[in-house]
């Protein structure tokens, strides 16, 4: 992760004011696992270093937080605060904060431990899943779920149970960008969509008979 000042203002080039906070969190989160492989590191360890320091630093002091991402306080204090800090932390992770430090990407710590923790599951296999249901799950329809979901994955799902009593007899599962949905309420309203679009398409049709008789 030790870079020179050119190498710094060449990276700031190449990602510029343009690029959404998301990506650029999704380009440190690949360099540093591409540091972990490169150095025989655990980016699995690392990326649980991470959540630890977000939780424990992070978490724990929001004026800490607010300090490293004002653009009001000196680079060389931020990296004397996170050199105190992070004494007993990995070189490589500590190396990896100097570099946001330095360019001024410490704003995007949240969004880089996001990004890293998907790419660490994308490593191990695991799949997140969102399964949103009216009522909480008993433990046997949960694993039910997850191993129905392992067959159609052919990996680990990890999912996140959320509860929304608008879901009325039914469950949605998200995976990715992609919404299975089997809810009643669901199911429903796209039945009532239906014999909305029915209703349109069988008036307008009518309308077209009247406005051009000669083609009845």
């Amino acid at each position: 992760m030790q870079q020179t000042p050119e190498q710094d203002s060449q990276f700031a080039a190449e990602h510029s004011a343009d690029v959404s906070r998301e990506e650029l969190a999704e380009v440190y989160a690949a360099a540093l696992n591409g540091a972990c492989q490169s150095s025989g590191v655990s980016f699995t360890e690392v990326t649980d270093e991470f959540g630890s320091f977000v939780t424990e630093a992070l978490d724990a002091n929001k004026t800490f937080e607010q300090l490293l991402a004002s653009a009001m306080v000196p680079t060389r204090e931020k990296q004397r605060i996170l050199t105190s800090l992070l004494a007993d932390a990995t070189p490589l992770f500590r190396n990896f904060l100097m570099t946001a430090a330095r360019r001024g990407r410490l704003d995007l710590l949240r969004e880089m431990y996001v990004q890293c923790r998907k790419i660490d599951d994308a490593n191990r296999g695991r799949v997140p899943v969102t399964v949103t249901t009216a009522s909480p799950l008993d433990q046997e329809t949960f694993g039910a779920i997850a191993e129905k979901l392992r067959a159609i994955l052919g990996g680990e799902p990890v999912i996140h149970a959320v509860i929304d009593p608008e879901v009325i007899g039914g469950i949605i599962v998200r995976i990715g960008d992609k919404i299975f949905d089997a809810s009643i309420a669901t199911q429903l309203e796209n039945v009532r969509q239906q014999i909305v679009d029915r209703s349109a398409h069988e008036i307008q049709s009518r309308r077209n008979s009247f406005s051009n008789p000669e083609g009845n």
